[in-house]
């Protein structure tokens, strides 16, 4: 039957038109809303909502960006030409100094910081797709800074400024992923968020293997110059992209998330209005626990809590040894493995990264967040010690490919379990209101943690500094342990939840563990 006739009769009322809290057919729309995305698979939902995860995979794809640049700066301070440029002697080898070597390092993530702080303010104003298409444009054109740059300082401002447009992306992707997806896709689409990291690693890996015997300065400017690749063809896909049904709702523009909802979904009117009344409802309820979003909001009574765990989520990516991996070639070179061998290793490394976050998707249908993340967590515990005591016994080139591999090993885990359910726990664990808010001081937490760690990760390998190589491995094993336990503990399980659904267990103050098998009706607002 027709949308207008549905409108017109008398058995169906207007979710456009109507606040759902006061009709009694609207909430059986929306229980009907919830019902179906619960009812609904992996792979049935995947084939019935193509369009939703194509937009969403668009959106995390920008962090694509982000990824490049730090990988690219981790593959310069190991590239001959570059550290013959701008290094010193050290028992006769170029090196990168470890300052200039955090400098690159830290300059991108400073940036990033401010970005992913003004993001949700310029989000509230002008939603998730304008937001990103104005930090497309600031990414085309800092990048001119760093192709043109001369020097280690003035490559290091390039990176800072650089770094301004990331914290749009990784702020807010995310989000948008989350919402413009079916419960039973969230999982996937956020995890997602890791893909654009692996895929970032492996263009820098191919690229700086392709032009590491170069010996000019076009070895390192024609990989910045390949930035350029990405910001024009995303703008264009996202100026086409449709915005965020729960963001329009928000800003009460029902009429225009209704048809959001459409080009997201099947094109059945029935399923859009029962969508519509489902997201209508959780933003009515939101309302009542609070007006406009505001910083403060985030450490007010349960949305303490909820800041809490993003922030421990995030600022807990830098202490499982992510970070090996984001150095993996002079990781590799500092293990005892040749140039040239390292640089084929990163590449065969960042491969494997993006097999490992493929295989992440259908794990986060059949097991839970909290599952993933103590497991992966608990292995790479395991392989961080072994690559400790690899590097503790006397040293031959068994004991150099050992540490390789168990680099190798560690960022796999990574890859696969830990870097892309933290994407889909800190989507999920925020409140619909507080969500940009909540996922720019998450990111925040994250660069707060990582720009110091980069710092020690550099001291740790740099031959100017400790010198530990694979002796980082009890360092970040020892960081690892602590994220583990505080996981344990503070980690709810939100695998099949509505957003309804987490609000309520979130203001039921229940118990991280009793998240899973406390019972939550349909009929329930509180």
């Amino acid at each position: 039957m027709p949308q207008g006739d549905k409108v017109d009769s008398p058995e169906h009322v207007d979710a456009v038109k109507t606040e759902v809290l006061q009709s009694d057919a609207l909430m059986n729309d929306a229980f009907a809303g919830e019902e179906a995305e619960h009812g609904e698979g992996l792979w049935a939902s995947a084939k019935k909502h193509p369009a939703a995860c194509f937009w969403a995979f668009t959106m995390c794809f920008t962090i694509v960006m982000e990824s490049f640049d730090m990988f690219l700066n981790g593959n310069f301070v190991a590239l001959p030409i570059f550290k013959e440029t701008y290094g010193v002697l050290v028992d006769g080898k170029y090196v990168i100094e470890t300052k200039w070597q955090s400098a690159l390092f830290q300059s991108g993530q400073c940036g990033a910081f401010v970005g992913v702080l003004l993001a949700p303010s310029i989000n509230n104003k002008l939603g998730y797709r304008w937001t990103t298409i104005l930090g497309l444009i600031l990414m085309n054109a800092t990048i001119f800074i760093s192709f043109f740059a001369n020097s280690l300082a003035l490559l290091t401002v390039g990176q800072a400024l650089e770094g301004v447009p990331w914290g749009f992306f990784i702020g807010l992707s995310p989000g948008y992923a989350s919402e413009v997806v079916p419960i039973s896709l969230r999982g996937a689409v956020t995890a997602s968020c890791q893909l654009s990291w692996s895929v970032g690693g492996i263009l820098v890996a191919g690229v700086t293997y392709g032009f590491n015997q170069r010996n000019d300065e076009w070895a390192w400017r024609i990989p910045l110059g390949l930035q350029w690749i990405f910001p024009a063809p995303l703008m264009v896909l996202l100026f086409l992209a449709p915005e965020s049904p729960w963001w329009l709702i928000r800003k009460g523009r029902k009429e225009e998330a209704l048809k959001s909802i459409v080009r997201l979904g099947d094109g059945n009117p029935e399923t859009a209005q029962q969508k519509l009344a489902m997201i209508s409802r959780t933003v009515e309820l939101e309302k009542k626990h609070g007006g406009e979003a505001t910083w403060a909001d985030l450490f007010k009574g349960t949305d303490l809590r909820r800041t809490t765990i993003i922030c421990l989520m995030y600022a807990s990516q830098n202490f499982a040894g992510n970070l090996i991996a984001n150095q993996a070639t002079f990781f590799f070179q500092q293990a005892g493995i040749p140039d040239e061998m390292s640089f084929q290793l990163n590449l065969i490394n960042s491969c494997l990264g993006l097999v490992a976050n493929m295989l992440s998707w259908p794990l986060t249908a059949y097991f839970g967040r909290r599952q993933i993340y103590l497991f992966g967590t608990g292995v790479n515990i395991t392989f961080l010690m072994l690559l400790g005591i690899c590097a503790s016994i006397p040293q031959n080139t068994a004991t150099n490919y050992a540490q390789a591999i168990l680099g190798i090993l560690i960022s796999f885990v990574f890859a696969g379990a830990m870097g892309p359910i933290s994407y889909t726990v800190i989507a999920e664990t925020s409140s619909v209101r507080l969500r940009a808010l909540s996922t720019g001081i998450g990111r925040a937490a994250y660069y707060v943690a990582e720009i110091p760690m980069i710092y020690v990760a550099s001291v740790m390998l740099n031959p100017t500094g400790a010198n530990l190589a694979g002796k980082c491995g009890y360092v970040w094993g020892g960081t690892a342990i602590v994220c583990l336990v505080s996981a344990y503990f503070g980690l709810p399980e939100l695998k099949n939840r509505s957003y309804r659904e987490a609000d309520i267990l979130f203001n039921r103050k229940i118990s991280a563990r009793k998240f899973k098998s406390t019972i939550i009706d349909v009929k329930d607002n509180e």
